[in-house]
């Protein structure tokens, strides 16, 4: 697993708007920081404006560091799951495009082994999953006014309901 000095660990999940995958990740046991931002596309330093176009090729995506003593990517990987609709294809709810596509960043072989294994679980339940695995690349932070938004709007996400699924 990607490791800090402080033996802290990192996540990358794409879920459609990445505010309702911040809002959730937050909450959870074990989690210390996110951040919301950028990944996978072709250009440096993406800005918002850019990336909803869909012409950068960046997902939005959260940044999750936890403290695997507190937590596992397991846990991580079932609440990703559990918070959006991971069938659907180019976008999610009515975020449409590949900026909201469901993607995991994986930043090693045992993350990609254990989505893989999530995804295989999942499709033993009969769902057809749309989540993309794909290796993690250069992060790039989103701007301030999208950091917390639901926490500075005191509000709940519209697209990502949590429903148990394991």
């Amino acid at each position: 697993m990607k490791q800090d000095s402080n033996h802290r660990e990192t996540a990358y999940f794409a879920s459609g708007c990445f505010w309702g995958t911040q809002y959730h990740m937050d909450k959870a046991s074990g989690v210390e920081e996110t951040y919301v931002g950028y990944m996978g596309g072709k250009i440096d330093n993406p800005t918002y404006p850019e990336v909803k176009t869909g012409m950068t090729g960046h997902v939005e995506t959260v940044k999750v560091v936890f403290d695997p003593s507190r937590t596992s990517y397991e846990d991580l990987l079932r609440l990703y799951f559990e918070t959006h609709d991971f069938t659907q294809v180019g976008g999610q709810g009515p975020d449409i495009g590949t900026q909201y596509r469901s993607v995991i960043f994986y930043c090693n072989e045992q993350q990609k082994k254990t989505a893989e294994k999530y995804i295989g679980i999942l499709t033993d339940k009969g769902y057809k999953v749309a989540t993309a695995l794909e290796p993690a690349t250069t992060f790039w932070v989103g701007e301030d006014y999208h950091q917390h938004y639901y926490d500075k709007k005191g509000d709940t996400p519209y697209c990502h309901i949590y429903r148990k699924i394991f």
